[in-house]
């Protein structure tokens, strides 16, 4: 009787220690919150030449700049096999050209599409200068797999960084070229020579103590 009594005994103790440790390891897994990112793209270097049209803001042989910061944790708004099409907030880009300088007040587009020959991020953004309504189109070309199939999920870093960008020789060919379009229908395309880098950084963890005003 006794004999019985102890393996009892010790099948409930090692039930209840098995339990508390899987226990456990649940909390501890479900309190694992990984890190978010802010992803980093700047993209400077000259404007032209001039492709098509008239060139209304005369960028050709400006100097241009465009920073964009994307969360690591957005999922895209469609994809397919090869392409992501992704919407940034409000203020996520901003754009310099010779003397302009506007961010985004609307939310903007950033399309990737991973093909043989290039990798290729083109943003979609709107913006004003000078008062005036600007649609700018931005197209750059990076080398073949400098992204994976992951930021087809999620944005994320291309490698090699830098990379040169080449200018587009023409307005529907390769290469790297923006699109601006003012006053509702007079549409530029230029090209776009030199850098593109990129970069993630770990967002602050910000505290959750209640603050006592």
């Amino acid at each position: 009787m006794l004999s019985k009594m102890f393996r009892a005994s010790a099948m409930i103790v090692a039930f209840l220690v098995l339990g508390c440790t899987a226990w456990a390891q649940s909390i501890e897994v479900g309190a694992v919150n990984p890190a978010t990112h802010t992803l980093t793209i700047t993209v400077k270097g000259t404007i032209g030449p001039i492709l098509s049209g008239s060139d209304p803001l005369g960028l050709d042989g400006k100097s241009g700049t465009v920073k964009i910061l994307a969360s690591e944790s957005l999922n895209p708004i469609k994809h397919t096999a090869t392409s992501a099409t992704y919407t940034l907030p409000a203020g996520a880009i901003t754009v310099t050209a010779g003397t302009n300088k506007f961010s985004t007040k609307s939310p903007s587009k950033m399309v990737i599409n991973l093909t043989s020959t290039a990798d290729t991020f083109t943003l979609i953004i709107a913006g004003q200068v000078h008062g005036v309504s600007v649609m700018v189109t931005d197209t750059n070309f990076l080398k073949a797999g400098s992204w994976t199939t992951a930021v087809l999920k999620h944005p994320g870093v291309f490698s090699p960084s830098p990379q040169t960008l080449t200018a587009a020789k023409t307005a529907g060919g390769p290469g790297c070229k923006i699109k601006y379009t003012v006053f509702g229908n007079n549409t530029s395309v230029l090209g776009f020579s030199g850098t593109a880098s990129n970069s993630a950084t770990v967002d602050p963890v910000l505290p959750e103590d209640d603050l006592d005003y």
